[in-house]
């Protein structure tokens, strides 16, 4: 098929034509119908592809830096290793679409469906893909880098070990997301929906987690020192083996959760709900546990070294001895079984004067 020339390729119907390595820099495809062209390697920087129909396309390899894509219908097109440095994807379709590979830093894909797309191991540093659609996408070591994910739908996509630093993903849908090893350090995910999301593994430093909903997560050998998980539900989640050495975890939710043989060194849980909590064998040490519930938690074995009990619930808890309590910092204002108050406060009175936090 012989091609129209530059000027009159806008709303052609160049439909299933042999367009590889074609020149089509900066060139005038609004509207254009390419469904199930050959577009491999094609170069297409600058071009003008918005509103374009690309379903089904072959744009593997092909050169797309800085195109306009806007509303372009990418529906199970081919893009593996394609450069889309700087593209505009703005309420784009890619439902399906194999990125796989594709470079796409600096990429504007706000609001954009990438629901089921491959994605393993594309590139989206520093891209913009707020409010995007991408549940079920395949994001297995993608990079992601700085990127905005803010509002996005990740329902179910799968992150494991997708590089996550810094990224912004407060207020993101990742209910049953996989994030196994994924590297999410001072990424911000205040507000965010985890709800049964998997993140066996993942590194979680200093990442910021404030009301974050993490009911039933499965957050096991998970490394989230310094993490910021003020106000977060983490009712019933898996943390067994978890390092969370000197998290913020003021005014938490973690009913039921499974904190087993937990690294807490230095945690902030002032009022944390702890009721029903398994804290069998954790590391409390030098924790601010002022005012936590622990009703009904299991604390066999839990060290509790110089911890912070002022004010803490502890009746109804279970495991509880008086060698592990008579090394606190302080008792003062708690509430105990009266099996263990009466015995302590006999042999260390100190315990439940007013604490001085100078010594």
């Amino acid at each position: 098929m012989d091609i129209p020339e530059r000027k009159y390729l806008r709303g052609a119907n160049l439909q299933g034509v042999n367009l590889q390595g074609a020149d089509l820099i900066e060139a005038n495809l609004q509207g254009t119908n390419l469904q199930g062209a050959n577009l491999e390697e094609a170069h297409l920087e600058g071009a003008n592809l918005q509103e374009a129909n690309l379903i089904g396309t072959n744009l593997q390899g092909a050169y797309l830096q800085g195109a306009k894509l806007e509303k372009a219908n990418l529906r199970g097109a081919n893009l593996q290793e394609a450069n889309l440095q700087g593209v505009n994807l703005f309420y784009a379709d890619l439902t399906e679409a194999n990125l796989q590979g594709a470079n796409l830093i600096d990429a504007n894909i706000e609001k954009a469906t990438l629901q089921l797309a491959k994605l393993h191991l594309a590139n989206f540093r520093e891209a913009n893909l707020q409010g995007a659609n991408l549940q079920g996408a395949d994001l297995y070591g993608a990079d992601l880098q700085r990127a905005n994910l803010e509002g996005a739908n990740l329902y179910g996509a799968d992150l494991q070990e997708a590089h996550l630093e810094g990224t912004k993903l407060g207020g993101a849908k990742l209910g049953g997301a996989k994030l196994e090893r994924a590297y999410l350090i001072e990424a911000n995910l205040e507000g965010a929906n985890l709800e049964g999301a998997k993140l066996g593994g993942a590194k979680l430093e200093r990442a910021k987690l404030e009301r974050a909903y993490l009911i039933k997560a499965n957050l096991k050998g998970a490394k989230l020192e310094r993490a910021y998980l003020i106000k977060a539900n983490l009712q019933g989640a898996k943390l067994e083996k978890a390092k969370l050495e000197r998290a913020y975890l003021i005014e938490a939710n973690l009913e039921g959760a499974n904190l087993i043989e937990a690294n807490l060194e230095g945690a902030n849980l002032e009022g944390a709900n702890l009721k029903w909590t398994y804290l069998i064998e954790a590391n409390l040490e030098g924790a601010n546990l002022e005012g936590a519930k622990f009703e009904g938690a299991k604390l066999k074995e839990a060290n509790l070294e110089r911890a912070n009990l002022k004010g803490a619930n502890l009746e109804g808890a279970h495991g509880l001895s008086l060698d592990q309590l008579s090394k606190v910092k302080t008792l003062y204002e708690a509430k105990l079984d009266e099996k263990l108050l009466i015995p302590l406060k006999e042999k260390y009175p100190a315990l439940f004067e007013i604490p001085d936090y100078n010594e």
